[in-house]
């Protein structure tokens, strides 16, 4: 399968779970993919796993230098980005009357802005035809028991995808 030969993909929160599934099936499918996510050890095994047409570039989407190493190495590297994955999320469970200033900051720095500038980001390095791909969650148009912030951050992303 060659649907995306060729192609250059980011993935925030690319180590694991939906992030590294995703970038397993672009490689198969030929692209080159750059995984991006705060922790060394499991981006190192994604990058043992994947091959070499995997990349990792530790960081967070909630911090912008972060982000412009992210597309500085992408730059540097490929020249171009043809896909962008914003799949990096977080969300922990807590009751309404129990919400903490710090956990709306950690979840919509993450889910919202971290979204917003992933995507604004690599813009410049993006030409025509290319895709950007935003990881959104049912909670976002239902919303759950005990996971507010999560559910608000969602419909937030949600709403910048159809924006």
């Amino acid at each position: 399968m060659t649907r995306l030969n060729g192609k250059t993909a980011i993935i925030t929160g690319g180590a694991t779970g939906i992030g590294r599934a995703s970038a397993k099936r672009f490689i198969e499918e030929g692209a080159f993919v750059f995984l991006f996510g705060r922790r060394q050890e499991a981006l190192d095994a994604a990058v043992a796993e994947l091959g070499p047409n995997a990349r990792a570039v530790k960081g967070s989407v909630s911090d912008e230098a972060d982000l412009d190493r992210l597309y500085a190495a992408v730059k540097a590297e490929r020249g171009t980005l043809d896909i962008v994955f914003a799949n990096a999320g977080a969300g922990s469970m807590s009751k309404l009357g129990e919400i903490t200033a710090e956990h709306i900051d950690e979840t919509f720095d993450t889910n919202v802005k971290g979204t917003i500038f992933t995507v604004q980001k690599a813009l410049p390095l993006m030409g025509p035809g290319g895709s950007i791909i935003l990881t959104g969650s049912s909670a976002g148009t239902t919303g759950a028991p005990g996971m507010t912030a999560y559910s608000a951050s969602k419909a937030a992303v949600r709403n910048l995808a159809r924006s």
